[in-house]
């Protein structure tokens, strides 16, 4: 075997702390010559520092194959690729449990976009999830068989999963014909294991077992509730559905929104996460019918309150519409905090990053716009942090889920990661599908 393909990035763990050894012996030769020979002649030097200088290379060649192995890396063609589930599971086991405990709390894409990103740099992840949709096909299912709306849950199950593409493709498919038209298999799926467990909470479990969930994804509530908006024109809408229409069609902002029945009970565990938790995270996502839901139960903001975690809002890259059409970044800190009742955030994070001016055009017509940095309005006490977040999926503005996910990591250790820097920059070697 040539010595290229011996120290080739993918082999054996053994093999590379055989290396290892060797640079270890070649150092500790070179530094026994360097001690022996002081004040002999520099032939005897030399050759002690090529010594060190070729052990020195070994170390960073079996350190750099040790870590590539963790992470499942081989190289194909010269393109790198991943090895077995087994040494996916030694980073889940000797990593990724070692990061950071975080609580988030959301719904919506942007809760997914984050969790996907959140579960390569930490296992500790707890998705809390709001029940307040009544749209779409989860709207159908909570109407005919009375459970929590499954979208977000399934949504946030499948950001955290370890699945096959086919089986992701799966959840995700939507029937196109017949009574079932637009409607998700992955609600279907959770609808059925609903049926034959005791619980929602169990059945979000049991499927979260079932797909090798990092974490767990848990409804913040099992109350049956309902989402109403009170407009800045007096008028009450009812149903999460309905708010952003309603909006649009009267010209009229949103004053405020609340939940019947009133202050929901939390789920225990929703709570026992918040109390661990080292960062507790808000957003990106909706504001008014995704993340404020969840603080309209006294539980979760005393809970907050109460702990010592970091928390953190993720602000939206851009307004939505019939949300929060017009507001900067203070407005969103201003709208959480006055429905959570107290001061709740020590950290926002906004983008920095500058967006094509085809995407600005087209998010324009929608009336939607880039959130303005408004720093000067943030009250004090609030710490923002502003970084180059803005990234395009499938056409659609959305946060960069690695990036976003290592600054809260950060955040979360306070500032200080060691071997998950190290393990960011090899996440992002994956991302872009090389070896270097």
């Amino acid at each position: 075997m040539r010595v290229r393909d011996w120290l080739r990035p993918g082999l054996g763990i053994k093999r590379w702390l055989l290396v290892a050894l060797i640079g270890v012996a070649l150092i500790g030769a070179g530094i026994s010559v360097v001690l022996s020979s002081l004040g002999l002649k520099v032939g005897s030097t030399a050759s002690a520092v090529m010594l060190i200088g070729l052990g020195t290379v070994l170390e960073y060649i079996s350190f750099r194959g040790l870590i590539l192995s963790f992470l499942g890396f081989r190289k194909v063609n010269g393109i790198a690729s991943e090895n077995s589930l087994s040494n996916r599971n030694i980073i889940h086991d000797r990593i990724l449990m070692k990061g950071p405990r975080v609580v988030v709390i959301g719904g919506g894409t942007g809760l997914s976009v984050l969790l996907r990103g959140m579960k390569n740099f930490t296992s500790n992840i707890t998705a809390v999830v709001t029940v307040a949709d009544d749209g779409g096909g989860s709207g159908v299912l909570r109407t005919d068989l009375g459970i929590l709306p499954p979208g977000d849950i399934r949504n946030c199950i499948l950001a955290l999963a370890d699945t096959e593409p086919v089986m992701e493709q799966l959840l995700e498919y939507r029937f196109k014909k017949g009574s079932l038209k637009g409607q998700s298999f992955g609600n279907l799926f959770i609808a059925a294991m609903t049926g034959i467990s005791n619980s929602f909470e169990e059945a979000v479990k049991r499927i979260s077992e079932v797909l090798a969930v990092t974490g767990k994804v848990l409804p913040f509530t099992l109350d049956d509730v309902t989402l109403y908006a009170q407009l800045k024109n007096g008028m009450v809408v009812r149903g999460e559905s309905n708010i952003p229409n309603s909006v649009v069609e009267n010209k009229s902002g949103i004053e405020s929104v609340f939940i019947k029945p009133k202050d929901p009970r939390a789920l225990p565990e929703v709570l026992d996460a918040i109390n661990y938790a080292d960062a507790i995270v808000l957003g990106p996502g909706s504001l008014f019918t995704s993340i404020i839901p969840n603080l309209l139960s006294s539980d979760i903001v005393n809970a907050i309150n109460g702990s010592k975690a970091v928390k953190i809002y993720v602000c939206n890259i851009m307004t939505q519409p019939g949300e929060t059409s017009g507001f900067t970044v203070s407005d969103h800190i201003k709208a959480l905090e006055e429905h959570a009742g107290s001061k709740i955030l020590d950290y926002v994070i906004t983008n920095s990053g500058k967006i094509e001016r085809s995407y600005l055009d087209r998010y324009a017509q929608d009336g939607s716009q880039p959130v303005m940095p408004d720093i000067d309005r943030v009250r004090p006490g609030i710490k923002i942090v502003s970084e180059d977040l803005v990234s395009v999926e499938k056409g659609f503005l959305r946060h960069d889920s690695i990036k976003l996910a290592h600054l809260i990591a950060k955040l979360a250790n306070n500032n200080e990661m060691g071997l998950l820097d190290y393990y960011y920059l090899l996440m992002n070697l994956r991302h872009n599908g090389r070896v270097v």
